[in-house]
């Protein structure tokens, strides 16, 4: 039986600050010009007022990124975090994941609309977590399955295992179910970012698919921060765009229709997940001549072979082994950062919120308000499509999504409030680029079959092409386990989540079922 919806304003604590952010600040800019460390207590009045524009006004910026402000943010939705928070690289966060927490009631951004259109944007998102519950139940079942034979369970497993087991199947069942809960499902996390990036998000609150929500949530953190130092804002900044006329979402509309480059896109991906667009054409000969520069060899001292192998071979490069991906501090690694992928590809909203968390692996992705579907348009992961009963209930639900949609945008409802009660099945597309060197680190932990779903599946799309293209870098990429096998131990990294397959002996035509 459904349940009310639970709703409610942004909920902004600051968790932890320096003591005084903005003299901080000064005091870096006045070290630089100094023969010692200068410190925070020395910091006039005047040296307030002079060093602060001067250095803000100026594009001096790296000051006030020394300070950074650690938040807790509760009662956001997802779609303000993919839009806005975790759009650009320059942040931190640790969000409370859908894949493993239960979602027991209904909790969702409600904008500020009343009447018929208010009671069409709720019923949506209790309707489709009444779906959610009703997949989480229908999925159980063969996902239990599929781990028993992962895991060899035979009539005399340990009772205590098979518990193990039953709950873990629980998980892989919600992981899938959550596909159908809507984009404005709420959200918590701790996030993290500079003094700087603070000062950017503030001017930057008009640009996403979530204006309304990106000024009352940074507003309360820029609030937070004056109260804690008047000082911060007070002495510098520009302050939020009183316009949206330099807010993408305040360009002219496009000509094109959503449903119409949705087409085009998919016909051009031919059925993968990622195709290769651009790579660097002498991949290998750059790779092989930056290796040799670190050495200082010339081609005769180390052959092409031999330098790529001394950078991408985990039995040559140690560093390929450690857990703390030290590759930007190796001068050897760094060599990696000259090669260049373009890929174009396409994931639902839930998985491309994972895949953007890869910062340094950077995409051009979709304004929803500009790339919007009449139709549904979305993803349906593997395990539904194979149970025919949870694929009826799936595409009931993402019919009555596009449905109340469309309805909200009848009534009047701007598109960017509309758009929240889309699910986490929601069909992105996007450019994404990347040096080797960040696709590596990538490539390596997405490759492994616990990693999600769609974004595995992309991953391996991406390696085959790449070995095509340049057979001696792409031998030696793949998941940790391959990486590391006959060379360290633990082979696997995942510790008791190990995925029951030894992927090692048989990579990249390795099965994954679930």
């Amino acid at each position: 039986m459904s349940v009310a919806l639970a709703t409610g304003g942004p909920v902004v604590t600051l968790r932890s600050a320096p003591m005084t952010p903005f003299d901080g600040a000064i005091a870096a800019a006045r070290t630089c010009y100094s023969p010692r460390v200068i410190g925070t207590d020395e910091i006039t009045d005047r040296q307030r007022d002079t060093i602060g524009a001067l250095t803000f006004d100026a594009g001096h910026h790296t000051v006030y990124q020394h300070a950074h402000f650690e938040f807790g943010l509760e009662n956001i939705s997802r779609q303000f975090v993919w839009a806005f928070l975790h759009s650009y690289p320059f942040y931190n966060s640790e969000q409370s994941s859908q894949r493993y927490v239960k979602l027991k009631e209904p909790r969702a951004f409600v904008p500020p609309i009343d009447g018929e259109a208010r009671a069409v944007y709720e019923a949506a998102i209790v309707r489709a977590w009444d779906r959610y519950a009703e997949l989480s139940a229908l999925l159980k079942d063969d996902a239990l399955a599929i781990l028993k034979d992962l895991r060899y369970v035979r009539p005399t497993t340990n009772p205590e295992r098979l518990k193990v087991i039953d709950k873990d199947a629980e998980k892989r069942a919600i992981e899938t179910a959550r596909y159908v809960i809507p984009i404005g499902a709420f959200t918590s996390m701790v996030h993290t970012v500079s003094g700087i990036v603070l000062h950017r998000l503030q001017r930057m609150v008009n640009t996403s698919d979530t204006p309304h929500e990106a000024r009352v949530v940074i507003g309360e953190m820029v609030r937070l921060v004056t109260e804690w130092d008047p000082l911060f804002f007070e002495k510098v900044g520009l302050g939020p765009l009183e316009s949206d006329a330099v807010a993408e979402t305040g360009f002219p509309r496009p000509r094109g229709q959503g449903d119409r480059y949705a087409e085009v896109f998919d016909a051009r991906l031919n059925g993968r997940w990622s195709r290769l667009r651009d790579a660097s054409v002498q991949a290998e000969d750059v790779v092989a001549e930056s290796v040799r520069s670190v050495f200082g060899l010339t081609a005769d001292e180390m052959s092409d072979d031999e330098a790529i192998d001394r950078v991408m071979n985990p039995a040559k490069n140690r560093y390929r082994l450690d857990i703390l991906n030290v590759s930007y501090h190796s001068p050897l690694m760094r060599s990696l950062h000259h090669v260049n992928y373009v890929f174009e590809k396409r994931l639902s909203h839930t998985a491309d919120s994972q895949d953007q968390r890869h910062r340094m692996v950077p995409a051009s992705r979709p304004l929803m308000t500009f790339a919007d579907t009449a139709r549904p348009d979305y993803i349906t992961p593997r395990l539904i499509a194979a149970n025919p009963r949870a694929k009826a209930v799936y595409d009931a639900a993402m019919q009555e999504a596009w449905t109340a949609k469309n309805r909200l945008l009848a009534l009047g409802v701007p598109l960017e409030f509309a758009l929240y009660v889309l699910p986490n099945a929601k069909t992105l597309r996007f450019i994404e680029s990347g040096s080797l060197l960040a696709l590596l680190h990538k490539w390596t932990l997405r490759t492994c079959f616990n990693a999600q779903e769609e974004i595995y599946l992309a991953s391996m799309d991406e390696l085959e092409q790449v070995r095509a293209a340049h057979p001696r870098i792409g031998r030696h990429i793949g998941p940790p386990c391959v990486i590391r096998n006959g060379l360290i131990s633990p082979r696997c990294t995942e510790g008791t989540h190990f995925c029951g397959v030894p992927v090692w002996k048989d990579f990249p035509a390795a099965v994954r079922r679930l």
